[in-house]
């Protein structure tokens, strides 16, 4: 009879256990999410994936295991960027990587004013308003920038040095891609000043 009842308490004690486990699972925190919003397809990011995952790392984050990506692409339209990035809005992730150019981080900014938004970009943040300033961005966007277009004029002398002879040169840009539209710019203006002081 005594075995009988420290058996039942025993059972109890585990069902009680039981039930009260997936009650402290609910209660932890849940994992953090991040936002990962790109312009271009996940093939086309080949190498920036495995780089933003060694970043991670690198900082504690494992994917899966302490965090989670939600990963939202455009596969090269950039109409779909606005509603991308509401969707990560929607699911109240913890910050926006917004990769792949200006295109992303500006849809990123228009989606929040509280989310932190991490971008990478290829050209002047401040131009196209991403940030106030370089040296204090404000609000809830900085990231890195590879400004190129200050470098323009040594692209096109070195063009005239590898063809000498040659009197027209093209570029191909992204008419939708404010920092392509930039370095157009610059590079017709660097064109223009190399001809007038070769008259």
């Amino acid at each position: 009879m005594q075995f009988d009842q420290l058996k039942r308490r025993a059972f109890i004690t585990l069902l009680g256990g039981a039930a009260a486990w997936p009650l402290a699972a609910r209660a932890q925190p849940a994992m953090p999410v991040i936002g990962f919003l790109s312009s271009l397809s996940h093939t086309d990011l080949g190498l920036v994936i495995p780089g933003f995952h060694e970043g991670l790392n690198g900082a504690g984050f494992v994917e899966g295991r302490n965090i989670a990506i939600e990963y939202r692409w455009a596969e090269g339209d950039y109409q779909r960027l606005p509603a991308l990035a509401d969707d990560l809005v929607k699911q109240k992730v913890a910050v926006i990587a917004a990769i792949s150019g200006t295109p992303s981080a500006l849809a990123a900014k228009a989606a929040t004013a509280t989310i932190p938004i991490v971008f990478a970009i290829g050209g002047d943040p401040v131009a196209p308003g991403l940030v106030a300033s370089l040296n204090r961005p404000g609000g809830n966007v900085t990231g890195a920038s590879f400004y190129i277009s200050p470098v323009v004029t040594k692209r096109l002398d070195l063009a005239r040095e590898l063809v000498p002879e040659g009197s027209v040169i093209a570029t191909l840009i992204n008419p939708t891609n404010p920092p392509s539209v930039e370095e157009a710019r610059s590079l017709d203006a660097a064109a223009s000043f190399t001809l007038c002081t070769e008259c």
